[in-house]
């Protein structure tokens, strides 16, 4: 995610929730008031109604009623009860509205548990025991506060317009606050993004009052100058170490070639044919480390197009010129193969010494002096190149370090190389955007499959 719109999500997020969590504290709040304020209400209208009955006496039945006429209103949708001291009915409202549990609430009052106040739906149901003209009465009151709950509801409606504005009042000053902070951030990003390592000139330096965004970016430019003046020192060092190596190397075989012209003993020949192969081989492995030196100093490899089968086949010329002995296998799937999926475009001389390393392995490591070398067409858009030999496999452990520099395995105790032609292998192949993989499908075979995209 972007830092721009982290800014926006977790402020906008933080703001938004801690203003809800207030809103919804002011309306319980306000909720809880208006329940205690309904019920203290109600407590009042039965004190005073007691108070008014003991006064006038049981006989003035008629009063009574004329006060229910006049207080009904007060609280809407109201019943009232109250009970003298051995809890008899003595006053009920005029109205029907019903109190279910009144036997319930007048059992649980008592002098110690004078008053109880609880909730039937929407009705605030209120109970007390209280003392009035030296005796002791008990009074139920159960009403519905349409005015409170009018209040509430319009308190409700309110904060909720309250937090859409807020929501969205918080939401564009976190558009134009994100914007404005990343702002430098996003500019140092896409000078970073467009500067490619060869270029010598820095990119520019970023207009901006921000003390950190200014301490990156210096220290990124120090960075970068670093990071030239190193692949500068490698590109040239690989250069010139390179050169220096060729012409002693060319020396040393015409000087064995030389030597082995006149030497008459066969088996000192047959030796010194063997260290001016190691020799050969050293020198076309500088030739493709220099090549791979220009890739990873951000020099472009040029490639064109060429057949895959043609440049293996060349390769297969040149091993049997050595290894007259040795017989590859070359088969096709499908056997009429289409020739633009076996055409690709590749560095040649790399491509070439990848696949004279598998080749080289296979005569290598064979225990029949027999290869396959399978081109698999059959996909429209890979090109699959498997190279089968039999001989000793390699263990588990030992698999997943095979493509690594100087790593060699318990086969090739007994034989000639420096453990790198297949750390190569695999740079090459990866430098053409394919994939290389080892695999051993039955015991004593060994494939290795290399895969390139047709696209």
């Amino acid at each position: 995610m972007k830092i721009r719109n982290k800014i926006l999500v977790y402020f906008s997020a933080t703001v938004t929730v801690l203003t809800a969590v207030a809103l919804f504290v002011i309306y319980l709040l306000f909720s809880s008031y208006r329940e205690e304020e309904f019920q203290q209400r109600q407590k009042d209208k039965i004190i005073s109604t007691l108070h008014f009955i003991a006064e006038i006496g049981k006989s003035d039945h008629e009063l009574t009623e004329a006060l229910d006429r006049i207080t009904i209103n007060s609280l809407l949708d109201e019943k009232l009860l109250i009970f003298d001291s051995a809890k008899k009915l003595i006053y009920s409202s005029l109205d029907d509205l019903p109190i279910s549990y009144s036997t319930n609430l007048l059992n649980n009052l008592s002098s110690s548990n004078s008053w109880i106040e609880t909730k039937e739906g929407l009705y605030d149901v209120v109970a007390i025991h209280i003392k009035s003209g030296g005796k002791y009465f008990y009074g139920i009151s159960k009403a519905y506060d349409e005015f409170g709950y009018s209040k509430l509801s319009y308190l409700r409606n309110i904060l909720l317009a309250v937090f859409a504005a807020i929501t969205i009042a918080v939401v564009l000053i976190s558009l134009f606050l994100a914007k404005r902070i990343a702002k430098p951030i996003v500019t140092l990003a896409g000078l970073l993004g467009n500067y490619k390592p060869e270029e010598q000139k820095l990119p520019n330096q970023l207009q901006t009052t921000t003390y950190e965004i200014n301490y990156l970016n210096d220290k990124f430019n120090e960075l970068l100058k670093r990071t030239n003046e190193a692949f500068a020192f490698q590109k040239h060092s690989i250069h010139h170490i390179s050169h220096q190596l060729k012409t002693p190397i060319a020396v040393l075989v015409s000087e064995l070639e030389i030597i082995k012209n006149n030497a008459e003993n066969d088996q000192m020949k047959e030796e010194l044919d063997t260290q001016i192969g190691k020799t050969k081989s050293l020198a076309d492995i500088i030739n493709v480390l220099l090549e791979l030196s220009k890739f990873e100093s951000g020099q472009p490899v040029q490639k064109y197009p060429a057949r895959m089968d043609e440049l293996i086949f060349d390769c297969i010329q040149e091993l049997n010129s050595i290894h007259p002995s040795f017989h590859f296998e070359v088969n096709y799937f499908p056997e009429e193969a289409d020739p633009d999926k076996l055409t690709l475009d590749i560095n040649e001389m790399l491509t070439r010494q990848a696949f004279q390393n598998l080749l080289a392995n296979c005569i290598a490591y064979s225990n029949n002096a027999r290869a396959e070398i399978k081109f698999d067409c059959s996909d429209d858009k890979v090109l699959k190149i498997l190279i089968i030999n039999s001989g000793k496999t390699l263990s588990k452990e030992e698999d997943q370090y095979l493509f690594n520099h100087f790593f060699r395995g318990e086969n090739s105790r007994s034989k000639i190389g420096f453990g790198l032609g297949l750390a190569l292998t695999k740079e090459i192949v990866t430098l053409h955007s394919g994939t290389i993989s080892y695999s051993s499908p039955t015991e004593g075979v060994n494939v290795f499959e290399t895969r390139f995209p047709l696209s």
